[in-house]
């Protein structure tokens, strides 16, 4: 049994917040996998914990914090996922835009839970979540499953204009048009007129309503993150990102060192390194890391050989003729199925980071060479059928907001081409001019219409603050060699290689959470990483030609677009329009 303890009320230094304890059996959890993506794919079995909150508030000079019951529904459509009174919640309390000190104010959700511990440590854990544009609470119920809260409070964030938070820049018309492009040739510039249009006219909805575009960024969402530890109270804090979160603690220890004890970075984003640029670098390596692997497994070298050129010449030959392919949705209903040459891509990339199907990658690859395309198109479906109380749920605003005004709008479309063919120097121009996750980048921040970033936002981050920097050999949506990237700044880092695991580190190997549950006691160098050792390859399926069931998506499994996301942390599974998220 585990034993779950969470606070009734935010705990600051001279209170003694009350606490409730559940035993919790192992199979009483909610699980969460990151993707960037960002984006988080919930994996329902069957209850969360319950417990309570409590109406104190705590105030900075800038910001101030007013408890608040928790968010009901915390999940749209999956009632297991709510947070209920075992988490104390409430609002932080900050200005839209800090260089307009009379300008409006925002509020941004914040969920504790307290440690699993009668004797939990004074420092607790502040999580940062992918995307840009991923709710911290959407994960929450996983990261307490998976024992992150093992002797520290942990506290989640619902970044500025993300879900439960107020004003919540939600593009519902993103997912409507992922919908539609299920039948679409996704490589053609007509697809990226649609895509645009919905871009459009989510911002002409958002910006009638007043909201100041330009404010949504990464700068102001770290500010937010230091003025909630002054706001709580909290004299130390440990700082953990995944994926687009990794560039958030970064900017935050970069503009906010004051009270960081440690941080803990999980598929690196670098602040310093334009992402549109580099980003097919990541698919790049995961997959010749996914390739490499089933070369060393018999059976699947056997069944798949030479499966790197196979994956070349099957995207293009679906780049110029695409495959029309007719499975069901979960309703049962018929549905067709365009399967171009790019959307195998989002594919990897979502399948890469989960353990159960990175294994179907080579399968799905040689069906498609065979002509069989029911299981890749069975995958597009699923990850595009949104139920219409799950659509929007991605804080769009500020994942364009970030992207576009700190990635995109400093380079150009020639320059991240040449870039993606450096990369990936055997896929056609249709698809590279697309990143990874799905988006049409430079047609949808034209439609955004907002300028550069603050050249200090791009800054690299220098500091000795004890750093833990978690990288996956598959991870297909943030490459691992980005982590040489950052670390010349940071002083004091330790790196961890997880072979045969994706993006998002933590979520799916129960040693990494070890290892940092371990390190957040005593960071340093010295981590024993013998579990590492241990950390099994998956084995891949070779039975290549079984048809597949053709829906996989379950109603209380949801899939969320997160596009545009880096992934991971993903809110998404989807990445980025057909499968977005760092």
């Amino acid at each position: 049994m585990i034993l779950a303890t969470v606070a009734c009320g935010p705990a600051g230094p001279g209170t003694e917040p009350s606490a409730v304890r559940r035993k919790v059996a192992p199979r009483d959890v909610v699980r969460t996998r990151t993707i960037g993506a960002g984006l988080l794919v919930l994996v329902i079995t069957l209850a969360v914990l319950s417990g309570c909150a409590s109406g104190t508030s705590h105030e900075s000079r800038t910001a101030s914090y007013q408890s608040a019951p928790p968010p009901v529904p915390n999940f749209p459509g999956v009632p297991a996922a709510d947070l209920g009174p075992s988490y104390s919640c409430g609002y932080l309390t900050v200005p839209e835009n800090r260089s307009a000190p009379n300008g409006r104010t925002i509020r941004l959700l914040v969920a504790r839970v307290k440690a699993a511990t009668d004797a939990p440590r004074p420092d607790p854990i502040v999580y940062l979540a992918g995307g840009p544009g991923g709710a911290g609470t959407l994960g929450a119920p996983g990261v307490v499953a998976g024992g992150m809260n093992a002797d520290r409070d942990v506290i989640f964030v619902n970044q500025r204009g993300t879900l439960h938070s107020d004003p919540h820049l939600s593009c519902p018309e993103m997912d409507e048009f992922a919908a539609q492009s299920v039948g679409l040739v996704y490589q053609a510039a007509s697809t990226a007129a649609l895509d645009a249009a919905a871009i459009t006219a989510c911002r002409e909805r958002l910006a009638s309503t007043g909201v100041d575009l330009a404010a949504y960024n990464t700068r102001e969402n770290a500010a937010d993150i230091a003025d909630l530890r002054v706001a709580l109270g909290i004299k130390e804090w440990n700082v953990y990102g995944v994926s687009y979160g990794t560039d958030l603690a970064l900017q935050l220890l970069r503009d906010h060192p004051e009270g960081i004890r440690s941080v803990v970075l999980d598929s690196v984003v670098p602040p310093s390194q334009n992402i549109v640029n580099k980003w097919w670098e990541a698919p790049s390596s995961g997959l010749k890391a996914i390739f490499q692997a089933c070369a060393a497994q018999s059976a699947c070298a056997a069944t798949y050989p030479d499966l790197a050129t196979v994956f070349t010449t099957i995207v293009n030959r679906l780049s110029t003729t695409p495959a029309e392919v007719t499975v069901k949705n979960a309703s049962g209903h018929p549905v067709r199925v365009t399967v171009d040459g790019f959307k195998l891509i989002p594919l990897v990339l979502e399948w890469s980071a989960s353990p159960t199907k990175v294994i179907d990658i080579p399968r799905m690859i040689y069906n498609l060479a065979n002509g069989d395309g029911t299981l890749a198109a069975a995958a597009i479906v699923a990850t595009s059928d949104v139920p219409p109380d799950q659509r929007g749920l991605l804080g769009a605003g500020l994942a364009l907001g970030a992207y576009c005004q700190e990635m995109v709008n400093w380079t150009d479309p020639e320059q991240a081409l040449s870039q993606a063919r450096t990369a990936m120097p055997g896929l056609p121009d249709s698809v590279l001019r697309i990143t990874p996750t799905g988006s049409w980048f430079f047609d949808e921040c034209r439609a955004w219409g907002l300028g550069r970033s603050d050249p200090a936002s791009l800054a690299p981050t220098v500091s000795t603050v004890p750093t833990l920097i978690l990288a996956g050999t598959f991870d297909s949506s943030t490459a691992p060699a980005w982590v040489d990237r950052i670390t010349p700044g940071l002083s004091n880092s330790v790196i961890l290689r997880f072979p045969g695991v994706g993006h998002g580190v933590l979520p799916t190997s129960g040693c990494a959470q070890t290892i940092m549950t371990a390190y957040l006691d005593n960071p340093s160098s010295s981590v024993d990483r013998s579990c590492i050792e241990g950390t099994p390859i998956p084995t891949f399926t070779t039975s290549y030609w079984t048809k597949p069931v053709a829906s996989v998506r379950v109603r209380n499994h949801p899939t969320l677009s997160a596009r545009p996301n880096l992934g991971l942390g993903q809110l998404s599974q989807r990445r980025e329009k057909g499968s977005p998220q760092c």
